[in-house]
């Protein structure tokens, strides 16, 4: 028999707070937002604010978040800011990063 893993539990009037950036249409930039988007559909349907920031496009926003290494996801709220680096495939680190685990 084979355990159902646990959808881990947040409060439901907390919106989370996401900040992805990118560079263009790479392949990690592309394979972040895929990621980013099933866990979050998964793990926070609802309740959660998910803004793609291009550095490309706007340098300006990277350079007031001190961005040194990308694909980055910025979790202002709720709770401490957290960052993670990477394409978001880890979705056990995903989780442990937005405070899910």
């Amino acid at each position: 028999m084979t355990e159902q893993p646990q959808v881990p539990k947040y409060k439901k009037d907390e919106t989370y707070q996401l900040r992805l950036f990118i560079t263009g249409a790479s392949p990690n930039s592309t394979r972040a937002i895929s990621n980013l988007k099933e866990i979050c559909e998964k793990f926070l349907k609802g309740n959660y604010e998910l803004e793609i920031i291009d550095v490309h496009q706007q340098p300006l926003i990277a350079q007031a978040e001190q961005i040194v290494a990308l694909p980055l996801l910025i979790k202002k709220g709720p709770g401490a800011e957290r960052r993670l680096i990477g394409d978001m495939s880890d979705r056990e680190k995903v989780l442990r990063g937005l405070g899910l685990s």
